[in-house]
């Protein structure tokens, strides 16, 4: 008996629509209305990060959705991580997370990582979901030792994953999907 095999269908992008399904509530649906999906409950050290995404021109994206991933203020990952979803602001592109500094975590050699949060970011036109990382501006002693650091090929595009200090607790990430100044992605 012959074997049927189905076509691969077209990529899409996440589309002008992914807050509906991923973001109701943003999206202006009724189906929940207290969902705090940027606000993750957890024991820590209280910390703000706040940023806009912006296209190739320096615009910002406004219907961008950004996950945020880390450990737990004991370094644990997997089922113990910590996971976040903030859609940007429809006016401004600002997006926020309220969550915990996380900890120095250990890497596979036994060396260790800065402390950092991982980041996904969808959007129009980005059929794949972009992955970055956000490293802490405070912890400069410990990015010339990060193994993920140091595969970035220069000084100036290490620093667009550094985080700026705002204030006590409060961090600016801004991320560029283009141009002068572009983010550095990571292939996961």
């Amino acid at each position: 008996m012959p074997v049927n095999y189905l076509k691969e269908t077209p990529s899409q992008t996440a589309g002008p629509y992914v807050h509906i399904g991923l973001l109701p509530a943003q999206a202006g649906l009724a189906m929940r209305h207290n969902e705090a999906l940027n606000v993750i409950a957890a024991e820590g050290e209280r910390i703000v990060i706040e940023g806009i995404v912006h296209d190739g021109l320096g615009n910002p994206v406004k219907d961008a959705l950004i996950e945020l991933w880390q450990p737990d203020a004991r370094g644990e990952l997997g089922a113990k991580g910590l996971w976040g979803r903030a859609g940007a602001d429809h006016e401004t592109g600002l997006y926020r997370f309220e969550t915990i500094r996380p900890p120095v975590l250990p890497w596979r050699n036994g060396q260790s990582q800065a402390p950092h949060c991982s980041l996904l970011i969808f959007a129009r036109g980005i059929n794949i979901h972009l992955h970055t990382r956000m490293y802490f501006p405070e912890d400069g002693a410990l990015h010339a030792t990060d193994p993920a650091l140091l595969r970035v090929d220069s000084a100036a595009r290490r620093a667009t994953l550094v985080a700026a200090r705002q204030g006590p607790g409060q961090y600016r990430f801004d991320i560029r999907l283009q141009g002068e100044n572009e983010t550095v992605f990571f292939d996961m």
